[in-house]
């Protein structure tokens, strides 16, 4: 709903809120938030919460670091509460310089910006994001330890899944907070759970994924259980992913859908879908942020490697499902739950209308199953970090879209990752060759 100030200002005070938290998201795509008392409620509505930011990933220099949470009005909530006496409300912020100019290294500008350039080509766009975990036991300590909380598989049921308890609190708690709830079931791998909200805009989907991770940790911890969106917490089994359905409207109408294509997926489509192939290896450093993003993105566990689109191969890295008409869109499969959500939906958004504006072309549909193709006729995805990281800096299209401030940092922080990682000697090195 939309909300004047007056309006929040109402509910506060019939809901007797005493705390306002206001949120933010980082580069690496970690919430934060900082808690003013009720008190505060009029210096936040005028935009006059400041905060140091030197301290937050991918944000400013000490020497510059004073900036403005300016709060999204729209956003505000009364959280949900289980004890009358600690009532508490959030806003969603957007970060503001000094000289009252939005920042650019702020993930949500970056969306915004994204989003505008589809608004000037006349798009809008929608997304519907489908975020898995992994549910850990805790030790004596609470401290989470490697045993899943079950040993399900796939729409099994209780008493196999034993997460179906903690589902379903964790979407009585996201209805609370003005979800649109679809589905939730226990997932292929042990312990592996999927619960599914309705698409919406990019910027309201991105908000709502970040909310999501945060309700989903702590209903999990509520239940003795930790709570990881981890790619790829064991070997040999499926990895968590955070497939992205995204559909483009001109004028209320689905610019995919085409009634008189064979497959009644329109030429404007395959654009979209041709501008993110061809931008796939630096995308994979955003939707795919971390080096254990890569443990996932091998054949066989269900996971993409190749840079194709199909109708219904899911071994490509877009899939276009059976709906047609409005609800026609294309599902892009190899992100991950790790990634900022914010910085994902813009590089995708970017890609796909350079798709269109180049008139680039997909290709025809794969319906080979391409984990079994053993020469070189398809590209594949990165295969780690670093890979991703160099092919995003070579992408001068994805490098624009993230700024001059947040490209830059990102990279960095990307390539000293790598570094802090090929530096550890891990276990199996130790097994392999330690008898060498």
């Amino acid at each position: 709903m939309t909300y004047t100030k007056e309006a929040i200002k109402q509910e506060v005070k019939e809901n007797r809120v005493e705390f306002i938290l206001l949120e933010f998201t980082d580069m690496l795509g970690d919430t934060k938030n900082v808690e003013l008392p009720a008190e505060e409620l009029d210096m936040i509505l005028n935009d006059e919460a400041m905060f140091d930011s030197s301290s937050i990933s991918g944000f400013s220099e000490i020497q510059e670091s004073d900036m403005y949470l300016v709060p999204d009005l729209d956003t505000f909530l009364v959280l949900p509460s289980l004890v009358d006496e600690d009532r508490s409300a959030r806003f969603i912020c957007d970060i503001y310089k000094t000289d009252g100019t939005p920042f650019e290294g702020d993930p949500r500008y970056i969306l915004k910006r994204a989003m505008k350039e589809a608004e000037d080509m006349g798009y809008t766009v929608n997304v519907g994001p489908e975020p898995e975990f992994f549910l850990f036991k805790l030790d004596e300590n609470g401290y989470p330890i490697r045993e899943m909380n079950d040993r399900g598989g796939y729409f099994d049921a209780s008493p196999i899944d034993k997460g179906d308890k903690v589902r379903r609190d964790i979407v009585r708690t996201l209805k609370k907070f003005g979800f649109e709830m679809e589905a939730s079931h226990h997932e292929v791998a042990m312990g592996q759970h999927e619960i599914n909200f309705r698409f919406d805009n990019m910027l309201k989907t991105a908000d709502n994924i970040q909310t999501f991770k945060s309700v989903v940790k702590d209903i999990a911890t509520n239940h003795s259980y930790h709570a990881t969106f981890m790619p790829k917490p064991f070997s040999g089994e499926n990895g968590s992913g955070m497939h992205c359905h995204l559909s483009l409207f001109r004028d209320g109408d689905s610019a995919f859908y085409d009634e008189d294509a064979k497959d009644g997926v329109s030429k404007t489509m395959k654009q979209f879908i041709a501008g993110i192939l061809h931008h796939a290896d630096g995308i994979t450093a955003i939707t795919n942020p971390n080096v254990n993003s890569y443990k996932r993105l091998v054949p066989g566990y269900e996971a993409p490697v190749s840079v194709a689109w199909s109708h219904s191969n899911r071994s490509c890295m877009i899939r276009v499902p059976n709906t047609r008409g409005k609800g026609t869109r294309f599902e892009v499969r190899n992100p991950d739950p790790t990634a900022n959500p914010y910085l994902t939906l813009a590089v995708l958004i970017h890609a796909g209308l350079d798709g269109i504006r180049n008139e680039l072309d997909a290709g025809e549909a794969e319906s080979r199953n391409l984990y079994e193709v053993t020469d070189d006729s398809v590209p594949t995805l990165p295969t780690n970090l670093k890979e991703a990281i160099q092919a995003l800096r070579k992408d001068e299209l994805l490098m624009n879209a993230l700024g001059d401030h947040t490209s830059q940092a990102y990279v960095d922080e990307k390539k000293q990752e790598w570094t802090e990682y090929s530096l550890r000697v891990s276990s199996w090195e130790i097994h392999k060759y330690m008898n060498k």
